[in-house]
């Protein structure tokens, strides 16, 4: 694992990238009442609340995004890239998140069919497995913890990096967070 930057490095307006089922929104969540800072998830800013997961229009979401960038701090977890330039600029700190596809899959079956709630979550709705999911977890998003690593690499945003859940739960201990 690499060093772990203090979590004061990272200022209180803070970018989570990371893979679907990577843990970006449970830490979002401990970093939120860590910080006393609001906990932005851009998967319920995306999606419509009291539905399966049916995205709200584009220029909705931007509009939504864009709002909850403009705050003074937060903390921000999603991948969706139609305003990722824009969050970056405005990000003090970046945090990018990844492990193996096979554990984070194990992850989506357990978050689906054993927690009643979890970080993240979309109002109103119930998960249920889908096989698009699985497919995207286990096979189309393996090697997309790099790239976002890339991405924030171009940037001079302070970063930390967590290429498993152990460096993720080292994390959690160094800064002192606690889970729900």
């Amino acid at each position: 694992m690499h060093p772990i930057r203090p979590l004061a490095d990272l200022g209180h307006r803070i970018v989570i990238f990371g893979p679907s089922n990577s843990g970006k929104s449970t830490l979002t969540e401990a970093l939120s009442r860590k910080l006393g800072i609001p906990a932005v998830h851009l998967d319920q800013l995306h999606h419509t609340p009291n539905t399966d997961w049916v995205p709200r229009p584009q220029a909705e979401f931007h509009a939504l995004q864009r709002a909850a960038m403009a705050g003074e701090a937060w903390v921000m977890d999603g991948n969706y890239s139609g305003l990722v330039d824009e969050r970056l600029a405005r990000a003090t700190g970046a945090i990018v998140l990844d492990d193996n596809h096979w554990v984070r899959l194990g992850r989506y079956f357990n978050r689906t069919l054993f927690q009643r709630y979890r970080p993240g979550a979309l109002a109103g709705n119930k998960d249920s497995l889908k096989w698009s999911m699985i497919h995207w977890v286990a096979f189309a998003s393996r090697h997309h913890g790099a790239r976002y690593r890339q991405m924030v690499e171009r940037t001079a945003l302070p970063l930390v990096l967590c290429g498993s859940m152990g460096e993720v739960k080292a994390l959690y201990q160094h800064w002192g967070l606690t889970g729900r």
